[in-house]
Formats: C-alpha cells, sequence, structure tokens
C-alpha cells in the first residue's frame, strides 16, 4: 500500500511543560493523561495501542520513544515504521527536542525506506544488486509497457484489453494484499480468462525483467524486504536482535505484507502496534482490518491500551461519533468510547434540502452566516464521500466568488476526464475548435499535434470534395488510411462517436447528447487506461446532471467553460484565507472548528455499491465516524432528498448511518420552510426551487 497523507493533528494531550533537553528528565505524569501514561510507560511485550480520534496517537508514540531512552534503550535498537516521511520525521523531532537524542541515531521512516535500506544490505542474497536503482511510478509504467509489447506485439492494438497502468496497478495490488496474480485479475476481469492468464504471465516477466537490470519498483522495497526476512537467516536474526522495540504507527492501515514483516522483525514480540480500527478506511488499496484485529492472537500475551480522551472535539459531536460506533458489527471491531475534555457546544444539525443545489445554497449560506460572525473561512471545511459529490457546490462557490481550495485535488471541471469530455462536445459544436480537436484526438497511440493536423486538414479536405460532414468525413477510408496503425481502431470508433454526438445534438436534450459521448469511445477509453475508471465514470455522469438544466447544448457548454475557467484560473494569494473542500478520505488527520458533511443520502453515502453487496458496509459506517471526528465545535450533515439521474428526477432517502442514530444525538433544520410552496426568492428559479430556496432556514422540525 503506498504512503497517504500524514496525520498533521493528533498532537493532543495537556500542554507539555518547559522543553525537556539531554540533561534533564521527562516528566511523564505531568506530560500525558492517565491513559496516554499506561502505553507510555507500558513493560517490554507485544502491546496494541487503540488511540481514538484525536487522542493523542502521535504525542504518544513520541513520549513512548523518549520513555524507552530515558530507561536506557539504545536508539539504535529502536525501529520506528510510519506511512510518511513527515510523520517519522514529526516525531523523532519532537524525540530530539524532548530528549536531546540526535534524529539521526534512529532507523525510522515509511516502511517503503526501510525497506530499501534493508535491501542495500542484504538484497544481493535474494538476486538484487546492491547498486539497485529505484523505479519511480512513470518509469515503471514504461518498463511494464515494454515487456507487453515485447511478449505479445498485438496485445495494445486489442481494444478490450487495458493499458500498462491499470495492469501495473492489478499487480501491485496483487502483491501488497499477497494474493496471486491471476486470482486478482480474475475479481478484475471476470469473464476474461485469456487476459488473467497474460497478465499473470505479464508480472512475472517484468518481476524477472527488473531483477535482471538491478531495478526495483516501490512494491519490490517490501515484497523483497519479506523475502530477505524469509529467506536469509543471517538477515532476520540480526533485525530480530538488533531491534528490542517496534513501533509501528496507524497500524489499521497495514496491509498483509506489511504486517508480515513487522511479525518477522518483531518474532520475539518486541513490538507496539498503534492505531485505531474504527478509522480503517483505506481497504479499497490494500489495507486489512484482519491484521489489527488478530494481532493479540499472533502476539501471545499482547496488553490492549485504549486511549479515549479525545482532545479536538466538542462533548456534542463525541456523543454523535460514539453512537455511529455502537452500531459496528462487534467481531470486526474493538470496543471504544471517546470522553470529551473540549467545552459544551450546539448539538450536530441534521438539514434535509430538496435538492442538490438548495444544499449547496444552504452550506455556503450557513458559512456566510460564520464569516460574518468573524469566522475565518480556513476554519471551515466542506467534506464529501465522492469528488462529483460537490460538483454544484463548486458551480455556486464559482459564482458567488468565494475563495475555496480543494485538499483533495483538482477542481471538478479541472480534471482531465472532465476536459476530455468536454473537448468533444466543443469539436461537434464547433469543428474549427482545434484546440478541443487536440485535447482528445491526441489521447490516441502515435497520434500527436502535428499528425493529428495533418488528418483533420485531410478531412476537411474530404468535406469539401463530398457531401460529407467532417464527422463522416473521419471515417472515410482516405483519411483512415493515412491515421497511424496502432491508432486506427481507436480513430474509427472517435467518427462514430462524434457522428453520433453530432446527431443526437440536433434533436435530443443537453443530458441525452452528454450521455451519448459518455457511452462512446471514451468510455473504453477510460476502462483500459485508468484503473480507477468507475469512480471517472461517475464525475462524467454527474455533467448529465449540469446538462439537465439547460435547454441548448451551446448553452450548457458556455457556461460549462465559464466556470472551468472562473474555478481554474483562479489563484489564491499569499496569506488568502480559503474554505476547505476535500473527501474524506484526505481528510484524515485534519481537523476544522467548523465541518459540514454533504450528500448523506443511501446512494451516495454510503455508496450504491456498498448497499447493492459490493463493496464493505463496514468501511462505508467508519468513513463516517471519520468525518464527523473531523469537526471541533460544530457540524452540520445535509442530504438532498431529490437527485437527478441522467436527466430524470430520484428521491432519496438518508442515509441509512442517521437513521442508525437516536434523535436527541441532533437537532433537524428545514432548510426550505421560510418560503412558502411556489415562492420565488430570486427571479428566474422555478415555483419547486430547483435552484435553491435562498438562504433562510428555520428550526422546525421537517
Amino acid at each position: 500500500m503506498y504512503d497517504y497523507e500524514d496525520d498533521e493533528d493528533d498532537v493532543f494531550g495537556p500542554p507539555p511543560s518547559v522543553t525537556a533537553n539531554s540533561h534533564s528528565n521527562v516528566e511523564f505524569a505531568n506530560e500525558l493523561n492517565a491513559d496516554q501514561l499506561a502505553a507510555v510507560t507500558a513493560e517490554d511485550g507485544p502491546a496494541l495501542v487503540l488511540a481514538g480520534a484525536g487522542s493523542g496517537k502521535t504525542r504518544t508514540l513520541t513520549y513512548r520513544v523518549a520513555f524507552l531512552l530515558q530507561n536506557g534503550v539504545s536508539p539504535e535498537a529502536i525501529l520506528l515504521l510510519t506511512f510518511t516521511n513527515k510523520a517519522s520525521k514529526q516525531m523523532l523531532q519532537r524525540v530530539e527536542e524532548l530528549t536531546g537524542v540526535g534524529a539521526h541515531k534512529f532507523l525510522g521512516g515509511t516502511f517503503h525506506h526501510v525497506g530499501g535500506q534493508v535491501l542495500r544490505l542484504f538484497g544481493d542474497s535474494i538476486g538484487l544488486a546492491k547498486s539497485f536503482t529505484i523505479l519511480d511510478d512513470g518509469d515503471s509504467d514504461s518498463l511494464l509497457n515494454e515487456v507487453i509489447r515485447d511478449l505479445d506485439p498485438d496485445f495494445f492494438k486489442a481494444k478490450e484489453n487495458p493499458k500498462a497502468k491499470p495492469i501495473k496497478g492489478l499487480i501491485s495490488f496483487a502483491r501488497n494484499i499477497d494474493a496471486s496474480f491471476e486470482e486478482v485479475a480474475k475479481g478484475r476481469y471476470p469473464s476474461n480468462t485469456e487476459l488473467c492468464a497474460k497478465i499473470d504471465s505479464f508480472s512475472r516477466v517484468y518481476q524477472q525483467t527488473k531483477l535482471d537490470r538491478g531495478l526495483a519498483d516501490y512494491d519490490d522495497l517490501l515484497v523483497y524486504w519479506l523475502e530477505v526476512m524469509e529467506n536469509n537467516r543471517e538477515a532476520a536474526e540480526y533485525y530480530q536482535q538488533r531491534f528490542s522495540h517496534v513501533l509501528v504507527d496507524e497500524y489499521q492501515d497495514v496491509n498483509s505484507l506489511q504486517a508480515r514483516i513487522v511479525d518477522k522483525i518483531a518474532s520475539n514480540h518486541q513490538v507496539m502496534a498503534v492505531g485505531d480500527d474504527a478509522q480503517c478506511i483505506y481497504t479499497w488499496r490494500g489495507a486489512d482490518l484482519d491484521q489489527i484485529m488478530s494481532f493479540p492472537e499472533r502476539h501471545p500475551g499482547t496488553k490492549i491500551f485504549k486511549i479515549e480522551t479525545n482532545y479536538r472535539s466538542s462533548p456534542e459531536i463525541l456523543e454523535l461519533a460514539n453512537g455511529i460506533l455502537k452500531n459496528r458489527a462487534v467481531e470486526s471491531s474493538f470496543s471504544k468510547e471517546l470522553k470529551a475534555s473540549r467545552p459544551h457546544q450546539d448539538l450536530p444539525v441534521l438539514v434535509p434540502t430538496m435538492d442538490t443545489y438548495q444544499q449547496a445554497d444552504f452550506v455556503l449560506s450557513k458559512v456566510e452566516q460564520l464569516y460574518d460572525q468573524g469566522v475565518d473561512y480556513d476554519q471551515i471545511a466542506i467534506l464529501y464521500r465522492a469528488h462529483f459529490h460537490a460538483m454544484e457546490l463548486q458551480i455556486e462557490l464559482s459564482r458567488r466568488g468565494m475563495p475555496f481550495v480543494i485538499t483533495s485535488g483538482l477542481r471538478f471541471f479541472e480534471q482531465a476526464h472532465v476536459k476530455d469530455l468536454v473537448a468533444q462536445l466543443r469539436f461537434v459544436i464547433n469543428p474549427k475548435d482545434r484546440t478541443a480537436f487536440y485535447r482528445f484526438i491526441c489521447l490516441l497511440p502515435k497520434v500527436g499535434e502535428k499528425t493529428a493536423a495533418k488528418l483533420l486538414k485531410l478531412s476537411e479536405k474530404q468535406v469539401e470534395e463530398s457531401e460529407q460532414n467532417i464527422f463522416q468525413a473521419f471515417a472515410d477510408p482516405k483519411v483512415v488510411l493515412k491515421v497511424p496503425a496502432d491508432a486506427k481502431e481507436d480513430w474509427v470508433s472517435v467518427a462514430e462517436t462524434l457522428q453520433n454526438i453530432y446527431s443526437l445534438a440536433t434533436s435530443a436534450t443537453p443530458a441525452q447528447v452528454v450521455e451519448g459521448a459518455i457511452c462512446g469511445w471514451y468510455q473504453d477509453y477510460l476502462r483500459r487506461t485508468y484503473e480507477n475508471w468507475p469512480r471517472r465514470e461517475e464525475d462524467l455522469e454527474s455533467l448529465v446532471d449540469f446538462a439537465s438544466k439547460y435547454q441548448n447544448l451551446a448553452e450548457m457548454l458556455s457556461q460549462l467553460v465559464l466556470l472551468s475557467s472562473e474555478s481554474g484560473d483562479r489563484v489564491v494569494r499569499d496569506g488568502e484565507k480559503c474554505l476547505r473542500l476535500s473527501t474524506i478520505h484526505q481528510s484524515k488527520g485534519l481537523e476544522y472548528p467548523h465541518v459540514f458533511i454533504i450528500g448523506l443520502a443511501d446512494g451516495l453515502f454510503p455508496g450504491k455499491r456498498a448497499i447493492d453487496g459490493e463493496s464493505d458496509m463496514e468501511e462505508e459506517r467508519r468513513l463516517f465516524y471519520v468525518a464527523t471526528t473531523r469537526a471541533e465545535k460544530s457540524l452540520h450533515m445535509i442530504y438532498p432528498m431529490l437527485s437527478s439521474q441522467k436527466g430524470t428526477p430520484v428521491r432519496l432517502m438518508q442515509s441509512r448511518f442517521l437513521k442508525e442514530l437516536p434523535e436527541a444525538k441532533y437537532e433537524l433544520l428545514n432548510a426550505h420552510s421560510s418560503f412558502g410552496r411556489g415562492y420565488s426568492k430570486s427571479p428566474g428559479w422555478n415555483q419547486y426551487g430547483s435552484r435553491g430556496y435562498g438562504s433562510g432556514y428555520d428550526r422546525r422540525s421537517y
């Protein structure tokens, strides 16, 4: 599993006394609460520290290292494993401030970093040159692409076959969860046994090619590390004897491969794992909840410490968060209850809205209200399950000129797949828009701008000599003949898609046109190019709803391009305070005084795949818990009651996670009862308020 963004806030606990140095002892009892102190001063032996959200996990690990040093343990005998270099540096820097012991004296860092150091010493025992080179992501893609072309020159010519990047993602996932390539491939491509067998052979040759050339990718740093520990007795004994204490951060996120490495190094059970099973939200990329749950079985005599005092959120927010945990499956979780240390605040608020537009209007009206009360924008976060859930919100933010940044990546209209699809629509509306044409046609293999320009010129000539339109000319044999061999099949598919869009544009609604574009060539391109194609398709499908608000395709495109420009070109000035928008996954470890969670409806959160049993519902519940525990003072939970799916209104039910909570845990607000039925607050809004209902809301029950 790859490293993820570091927790930045988890340093809570009683404020430290004057910074200690190498000539003074740390007064642990004065600087830690009772739960933290018990874990920090634990006797040698296996320990599992369950640190609840905002309870001071980082502080506990830091003081544990300081405690070991103060009790005579050499820094060289302590191994600290983290998921980011930032986390490791942060902790070791604090240790140095506490004790005066230099951070350079420890072996610590990410699993990949430490694995690389091990392989420099012992990699040759498994056939890896000590002077091996580490491939970055792009280089490893290129190498796998080379291997596949050598083994099967026609593989990428077949339209149904994926490209190298998603194949590499599949291989990586298999290695990290310690499963066979073919087994994982069958899960991704169940109806294509021939492809699964080929992927298995590709992966084996790819591995051997790297060894032959003295290369290693990120996964090799873990796979070969474990191989060294299992097959080289000298190496295994060296590390087992060197490290009297192994400390592992974020243990709920280890995969089976990482857990096996830890177990092998700590074969004498000299390990302390720190984590929170309630915050395991990365199983989709390999994290294995079973590893933290079975830790006591694998390490007999494990002492379990629970750190439950929360230094972040109000008692009212913690009451709601604890209510979420009470509904978890008992057999797959440890019991835990967060305890409050902060002053009382208002109850969390549940807000049903008519649709996503009113949802956006309510959130931003409330944000403006907070701003008027002296709350800076950067003290407010808006969280969501999936990126496309915030599309209407980003549109409204751009219209109002409110400053915002997206923690989880690009703004909606800046995303490559959105721009690719919009470029096709633009070109159909205006075939002279060469910028749009180059945008999508250069995605074809062996087609650059120079080749694209020649093919476009040839097609335009064909239009002049015949009664064809430009899209029909693309498919003319005279044009196809000049297309690079590797791109011919895609070129014909693009031509068919553009002609279909053109035909729809003359008679169908903008929503139907967008849907036709999504289901054409670009859908095939997404599925064979990106490992995360389902998420990208969801983003594109949300454009159908966007298009349903317009009667004219050209008008829709003008508005969309304008919004894209507004959201993409705006530069945040130094010192400017902006609203924070983020997926919940990317918000883990962060905290904000005021938090809004949007899209809390069944089918959105939890997602449809979880409801249909295709993904883990328990993980969705843990994700909701993570979202609520980001808030310090106020928490608003909002869900739309109507959604437009391919232009058709669909009624949504509030999230089942909300239904599980006692009504006493939150306050219910009516976002739209301030305006009578049929009342329009602003000119141009329809009687049902589909573009919002203004900023008014009251506290009458819904």
